[in-house]
C-alpha cells in the first residue's frame, strides 16, 4: 500500500471514492479464484460475510469494517463482478480501520434460511465468507492450530456446523465459554482431524488467512 490513505478518505465519514477493479492489493491467484466463481457463490460468499457487517436505514447502505484493507478489496471486486457499486474509507485520521459501504440490496441476515437450499457449492461460498468474516485462526505459524467460529447466534452456528458435516468436515460441540461474562456469545471449533480438509474445501479469500492456511497444508 503505497498511502497511508489511498481512497483520499481523511474526514471521519470519508469521501466516496471507488476503489480500482482488481487492486494489485488482491493476489494474483486469489482474484483469478474470484474472476472463476459464478454469481451464485459470490452472492453466497457475501451474505457469509455479511454476518460481520451492520445495515444503515437511513443512508440504505451496508458496511463492512476491518483493520486489513485487503480483504475489502476482494469484497469490492465480488461486488463489482455482481454489478454492484462500492466505495471504501478510513475511518478517521488516527485510525488504521477501512471500511467498505455498498447499496447492494441482496445482503441480508436472513440468507442464513435458505443457504442449505443453494446447493453444496455455494453453501461452502457462504461458510467461507462467514469465516473470513467472523472465523479465527492462530497468526503465528508456531502456533497450534485452531479454526474457530463464533457468534451471538447459536442458530447461525448450527447451521454453519450443519454445512461443514455435509462436506464430511467434523466440528466440535457448540458451546459458550463463559456465560457470566456473556450469555450470549456461541463458538464451536473445526475437529483437528479435519482441519486439513476445511483448509482445502472451505480455505479462505481474506489475504492474511489464506497465506496463513497456505503455510499449513500439508501436501
Amino acid at each position: 500500500m503505497g498511502s497511508e490513505n489511498p481512497t483520499g478518505a481523511d474526514n471521519q465519514q470519508g469521501s466516496r471514492v471507488p476503489p480500482p477493479l482488481g487492486s494489485t492489493l488482491t493476489p494474483q491467484r486469489l482474484h483469478a479464484e474470484l474472476l472463476a466463481t459464478d454469481a451464485k457463490g459470490l452472492e453466497a460468499y457475501l451474505q457469509g460475510a455479511y454476518h460481520d457487517g451492520t445495515a444503515s436505514r437511513r443512508r440504505r447502505t451496508f458496511r463492512f469494517g476491518q483493520s486489513d484493507r485487503r480483504w475489502l478489496d476482494v469484497l469490492t471486486l465480488c461486488l463489482e463482478r455482481l454489478g454492484h457499486r462500492s466505495w471504501i474509507y478510513r475511518e478517521g485520521r488516527e485510525r488504521r480501520f477501512w471500511v467498505l459501504e455498498t447499496s447492494a440490496g441482496f445482503l441480508s441476515r436472513a440468507f442464513e434460511d435458505e443457504v442449505r437450499c443453494t446447493g453444496p457449492t455455494a453453501a461452502v461460498d457462504y461458510v467461507r465468507g462467514y469465516f473470513d468474516a467472523e472465523g479465527g485462526m492462530p497468526r503465528r505459524q508456531s502456533a497450534r492450530l485452531y479454526f474457530q467460529f463464533s457468534q451471538k447466534s447459536r442458530r447461525s452456528l448450527e447451521i454453519v456446523a450443519s454445512i461443514l458435516q455435509g462436506v464430511g468436515i467434523e466440528s466440535g460441540v457448540i458451546h459458550n465459554p463463559s456465560r457470566r461474562v456473556d450469555p450470549d456469545y456461541w463458538r464451536f471449533f473445526v475437529s483437528a482431524g479435519s482441519h486439513q480438509r476445511f483448509m482445502s474445501v472451505v480455505g479462505s479469500w481474506h489475504p492474511r488467512k489464506r497465506q496463513q492456511m497456505k503455510t499449513r497444508m500439508k501436501i
